[in-house]
């Protein structure tokens, strides 16, 4: 799943559904793999160090002027990018699916810059809601001895 970040980025402008509809469905592959597997890869703890590393990455960032931003964000940047190798690394240990490290990777192929990141971890913290959301629902149904 290609993820498109902007409408117009020229005009600052989010895909109006990036936040709700991108991210559930994502979440809900992700999900999948995650049943697929039988719980093997994708558990939230996993997915969990991931956006804590990009709030992390945020975190730095904050309370800053903004020309201290976007010099921090440059110093940053490599670093979040190896994201990307932690993601294979993880999904070559069978912890993450392939089609998270393709998130991961796909998403920080578009950080150029602060507004993409910032983008970027808002649409994280929306697909791991959604995820959270799947996860809690597949589990009481599991518990009550329904199928998921």
């Amino acid at each position: 799943m290609d993820i498109q970040f902007w409408k117009n980025k020229d005009k600052k402008l989010i895909d109006p559904d990036l936040f709700s509809a991108k991210a559930e469905e994502l979440a809900r592959i992700i999900y999948e793999d995650q049943q697929a597997s039988r719980g093997r890869q994708n558990k939230p703890t996993q997915l969990r160090k991931f956006y804590d590393e990009v709030i992390r990455f945020g975190g730095m960032l904050y309370g800053l002027s903004t020309e201290q931003q976007n010099e921090e964000f440059e110093r940053i940047l490599p670093y979040l990018k190896m994201l990307n190798a932690k993601a294979a690394y993880a999904q070559g240990r069978d912890l993450v699916s392939k089609n998270f490290k393709d998130f991961i990777s796909n998403s920080l192929t578009k950080i150029n810059d602060k507004d993409d990141f910032e983008t970027f971890a808002g649409f994280f913290e929306s697909f791991m809601g959604f995820y959270k959301f799947y996860d809690e629902k597949g589990n009481i149904m599991q518990n009550q001895g329904g199928r998921k």
